[in-house]
This record gives C-alpha cells, sequence and structure tokens, in this order.
C-alpha cells in the first residue's frame, strides 16, 4: 500500500516536472515595481516580497500540519492481534 502511494507521488511530480516551461507570471506592473525597486530603494518592493511570502505561509502550514499528522498516526506502534 505504501509502495503504491509513493509511486503514485513519483508518477506526478515526474509529470509535473516534465512539462517545464519558462513563464512571467507576474503583471507588469509588478515586474516593472520589483524591477526598479532595487535599483531605486522603493519600499513596494518590500511589500511585494513580504505579500509572496504571507501567501507561502498557508499551503507550508497546511502540508506541514498533514505531515505531522500523518507521523503521529504511523509513529504509534501497531498491535498485532491474534486471531
Amino acid at each position: 500500500m505504501m509502495k503504491k502511494a509513493m509511486l503514485l507521488v513519483l508518477l506526478v511530480f515526474s509529470l509535473t516536472t516534465l512539462n517545464l516551461s519558462v513563464s512571467n507570471a507576474q503583471c507588469a506592473m509588478c515586474s516593472i515595481n520589483a524591477e526598479q525597486g532595487v535599483e531605486h530603494g522603493n519600499s513596494q518592493t518590500k511589500g511585494i516580497n513580504a505579500g509572496v511570502l504571507s501567501l507561502l505561509a498557508a499551503p507550508f502550514l497546511l502540508m506541514g500540519g498533514i505531515g505531522f499528522l500523518w507521523y503521529r498516526k504511523y509513529k504509534e506502534p501497531h498491535t498485532n492481534s491474534p486471531l
């Protein structure tokens, strides 16, 4: 069961990384502010960076919580009851 799950995760990961292409996901205004902020000391760049970090916090906390619960579930000793 565990081997099948790991194989499925590996298959999904390999298929998603197989078709990588370069993309510019930022809108024109965001990319211009980010590029010029470094050169001119613009404070909007700090806001963009803080926004990105706050948006990344939710998925990391969610996956960390799931991983922690999964670890706790399988850490407990399994009892083999005789039939």
